[in-house]
């Protein structure tokens, strides 16, 4: 008994400490049960989060996937299909997902299952590292993606659920912000380690160990989430399968705030997709090294590491205005590449010049995931929750394969003319933001 209570303040002291407030158990978002419970939750929520986001950072459709599938031999199209894939694949499926999550009183159990298939999905791309190579190996390697993505879905649903229904709305943008947080500064470390030659020289074999070791990151993840003491909710609404959930797409018709955040957050897939083509700029300014590979993770662990415990206390405050700034300064990047492009192009070839705006960018995207993330979380409550989230999900799925055919303007307009064009939408997608109405209160 003596050791429970002794776990029991360590725990209520660390998270007093991770939020900074001294009145950090008190939260009316969340029934009473629930918040006596907050602290252990938040905590082991965090380290799954943790877990979780460092597999992401070792498998980045962005980065170290297209490094993998070009040491293997694939063909330089499928590069292309990466982002598009992995994103709108975890989103499609989600008004089907959400009709079997809503019969679950528990739900953490179907993230726990999410978080083991795509273990075994990245395992799968370890191996097909290891053992094929050519066309075969980049068709094995997007059909995994396509199976890692489709996982990632019945997490995505079920964690907003959870996140609502344990941790109380003054905490939710802080616990996404720590866990960025944590995640940027292990892909720094990791990045540097690159730099330094500490882990050899770039090599199928090194790529693939990195994937082999971001499946055991999400088996740790899936494990430690097991543990969250989630109360029984909702369960109305989820008997009529499919025909209940494309009824839910109504919302769009009947909740403007809804409506108008998704168009908001369809637009503002900028910061997602201009990473990509600043890679793209990279390879044909530079060269495809180690080295280069390192940069971009380290731009990309630094934005996280620098940025995710400000835009989190930020989006606690108003995520609404975390997505406007977000997105302006988004939209800001490209721009600043477009200029460069046309005025000054032999700034390009610098090797400190797209690691650095890919930093920005980095610090860019971590805003507009933080607020919208934490905008929908508080947007809505229960089993409505449940239904902004897959409907959301599925919509920006569609947008993500539509934005995807943004590419094929490339040879017309070059890779800075399409970055210009991403600018734009996250200009439109902040002035959309600017409309919203505040949740944070």
């Amino acid at each position: 008994m003596t050791d429970t209570s002794h776990r029991s303040g360590l725990t209520d002291d660390i998270y007093e400490k991770l939020v900074n407030d001294e009145d950090a158990r008190a939260c009316k978002s969340i029934p009473e049960s629930a918040c006596q419970e907050v602290s252990g939750n938040f905590l082991k929520t965090l380290l799954s989060m943790f877990f979780s986001k460092l597999g992401d950072a070792l498998v980045n459709p962005k980065i170290t996937l297209p490094w993998l599938m070009q040491s293997v031999g694939a063909p330089a199209w499928m590069l292309g299909w990466l982002v598009p894939i992995r994103e709108s694949g975890s989103m499609l499926p989600q008004l089907a997902i959400a009709s079997v999550v809503r019969t679950m009183a528990v739900r953490k159990w179907m993230w726990v299952l999410g978080s083991a298939l795509q273990a075994l999905a990245v395992s799968g791309i370890a191996a097909v590292a290891f053992f094929l190579e050519g066309s075969i190996a980049g068709w094995s390697m997007l059909a995994l993606v396509v199976i890692f993505s489709l996982s990632r879905g019945l997490s995505s649903v079920a964690s907003k659920d959870v996140l609502g229904k344990t941790i109380p709305k003054p905490r939710r943008g802080t616990l996404n912000g720590w866990a960025e947080t944590a995640a940027g500064l292990i892909t720094l470390t990791v990045a540097l380690l690159l730099i330094s030659g500490v882990l050899g020289e770039g090599s199928t074999t090194l790529y693939a160990s990195g994937f082999a070791l971001a499946a055991l990151m999400w088996i740790i993840a899936g494990g430690i989430y097991a543990g969250i003491n989630e109360f029984p909710g909702e369960t109305d609404g989820g008997n009529n399968g499919l025909k209940e959930a494309f009824a839910r797409l109504s919302l769009l018709k009947t909740d403007a705030p809804f409506r108008r955040f998704l168009l908001s957050r369809s637009l503002l897939l900028c910061s997602a997709l201009t990473a990509p083509f600043i890679v793209v700029l990279a390879h044909q300014e530079l060269d495809a090294a180690i080295s280069m590979l390192a940069l971009f993770m380290a731009a990309s662990g630094a934005g996280s590491l620098v940025s995710g415990r400000f835009w989190g206390r930020f989006a606690d405050v108003s995520s609404r205005l975390v997505m406007v700034r977000a997105g302006m300064m988004s939209a800001a990047v490209g721009g600043v590449i477009f200029l460069l492009g046309v005025f000054r192009s032999e700034w390009l070839s610098e090797i400190w010049v797209l690691p650095l705006l890919y930093f920005v960018l980095s610090i860019a995207h971590q805003g507009v995931r933080l607020g919208r993330k934490t905008y929908v979380v508080n947007l809505g409550e229960g089993n409505k929750r449940t239904d902004y989230v897959s409907v959301g999900n599925t919509l920006i799925g569609v947008m993500l394969l539509m934005t995807g055919f943004i590419s094929l303007l490339e040879p017309l307009i070059g890779v800075s003319g399409v970055i210009l064009i991403l600018s734009f939408m996250g200009m439109a997608g902040s002035w959309m933001a600017i409309k919203l109405p505040e949740v944070e209160r």
